[in-house]
């Protein structure tokens, strides 16, 4: 009895002890709530360099208007190109956050699946780890688990994780069926929330859209969806996936593919503005951007990407947020890789996500707050 007793006593000046150490660490991050945007095979090069002038033309880039298209994406400084195409990412994140993968700076990123197409890239990046067995981009459910359904895992995040993608792919690689939380992909309707005017005109906009990129709506039926759960769900990590960047460079028209970059970093703005704006969000919440995988180079393998494609497994990253360290557009730096994304956004949580998937890349220990 009196053995019982004296472990009950050293069990509860332990946990004491450990909430006094904690307090006086500081608690932790101040990150409570993460976005995660990724953009489907956008290059390196326009994020860093703006408009590729050796594609815009009608030979390279499928360019009608060369004169249009030069008077809204070109400029003759590398810096005002690159902010004329996404202006939220450059004057914004990069200001008061980190930019990684600017090659001529050498900060290199890049996959480790060395397969360079999107589902190895995908589940790379939410799963922590590039899998030999994910070596297609079939609709098959992926066998491993994301970083998403794990914090979903977690009390303090069960029913407040949510994903949406355009391609009708990302309900398989989170694995939906398994995962618990919502997922929308695809032209499939959204029917996770109440019905409202205007998710029910979002869902029929969705649906009566002719399929010009396939099996993908466009990213504003996706955007638009997402940002209607943001504002009425309140999700704590909210995933979402674009993927018109991806569709037009393989159609070889480089006008579209710069339009969706430029409308992917103000769908950016969009989402911090918002929830600047909401108190649960305010001065709490880590934006991270990404692409899954790159591409080619000008002036014909920009339009694929893929193993014979070495160059297409440079990538780039960005994050935005309380505890992210303004350190600007990184140079000079080790590489950075894919699969440390999954564990980056668990940490800024609070969360060892690298500790419990032991294959999983370690946190990008610069985009954490520094330790006491």
């Amino acid at each position: 009895m009196k053995n019982r007793l004296r472990c009950a006593v050293t069990l509860a000046v332990s946990v004491l002890c450990a909430a006094v150490f904690a307090a006086a660490a500081g608690k932790g991050p101040k990150t409570q709530n993460v976005i995660f945007v990724m953009t489907d095979g956008l290059r390196w090069q326009e994020v860093f360099q703006g408009a590729d002038s050796a594609l815009m033309n009608k030979e390279n880039g499928g360019v009608e208007d060369t004169a249009a298209l030069s008077k809204t994406y070109w400029r003759d400084s590398v810096d005002d190109r690159r902010a004329v195409l996404m202006p939220f990412l450059w004057s914004v994140m990069a200001k008061n956050g980190q930019v990684y993968g600017n090659r001529t700076k050498s900060s290199d990123a890049y996959v480790t699946n060395n397969l360079n197409f999107s589902y190895p890239g995908y589940s790379e990046t939410l799963c922590g780890f590039a899998d030999p067995r994910i070596n297609s981009n079939h609709k098959t459910p992926n066998p491993n688990v994301t970083v998403l359904e794990w914090l979903n895992g977690k009390k303090k995040f069960h029913g407040k994780v949510a994903g949406f993608g355009a391609w009708d792919a990302i309900p398989y690689i989170i694995n939906a069926e398994r995962a618990g939380f919502p997922v929308n992909g695809g032209f499939d309707p959204f029917t996770s929330l109440p019905s409202t005017p205007r998710l029910e005109m979002l869902n029929v906009l969705k649906n009566e859209t002719p399929k010009i990129l396939g099996e993908e709506p466009f990213d504003c039926f996706t955007f638009r969806t997402a940002l209607e759960y943001l504002k009425r769900a309140k999700p704590r990590v909210l995933y979402i996936s674009l993927g018109e960047t991806d569709e037009w460079a393989h159609a070889g028209r480089y006008p579209d593919y710069l339009d969706a970059a430029h409308r992917a970093d103000a769908y950016l703005r969009i989402l911090w503005e918002t929830v600047q704006s909401m108190p649960q969000y305010h001065g709490k919440t880590t934006l991270i951007f990404s692409p899954d995988h790159g591409r080619g180079d000008a002036p014909t393998g920009w339009k694929s990407h893929g193993e014979k494609m070495p160059e297409s497994k440079y990538i780039w990253m960005a994050f935005l947020g309380p505890d992210t360290p303004a350190l600007g557009e990184r140079s000079n730096i080790p590489a950075v890789t894919q699969n440390q994304i999954a564990a980056t956004l668990a940490a800024l949580l609070g969360e060892d996500y690298a500790g419990d998937v032991t294959k999983a890349g370690k946190p990008i220990a610069d985009v954490l707050p520094s330790k006491p």
